[in-house]
C-alpha cells in the first residue's frame, strides 16, 4: 500500500508539472500535448486514489 501511495503522490506532481508546462508553453501544439498529459496523469492519480481509499474503507493494512 506504501508504493501506491508512493506512485499516487508522483502523479500528482507530475501532473501539475505539466499542467505549469502547459501553462507557460507558447506554441499551441505543446499546450495541447501537456494539457492532454495532465488529463491523463489526473485520471491515473484518480484511479490509484479510489483503490486506496477502498483498501482502507475495507480495512486493508497499510503494512504492505
Amino acid at each position: 500500500m506504501k508504493d501506491m501511495l508512493a506512485h499516487w503522490e508522483m502523479l500528482r506532481a507530475d501532473a501539475a508539472e505539466f499542467a505549469l508546462i502547459r501553462d507557460l508553453a507558447t506554441d499551441a501544439e505543446k499546450r495541447e500535448l501537456y494539457t492532454l498529459m495532465a488529463e491523463q496523469i489526473t485520471m491515473l492519480a484518480a484511479e490509484i486514489e479510489r483503490v486506496l481509499t477502498a483498501g482502507k474503507a475495507s480495512g486493508e493494512s497499510d503494512a504492505r
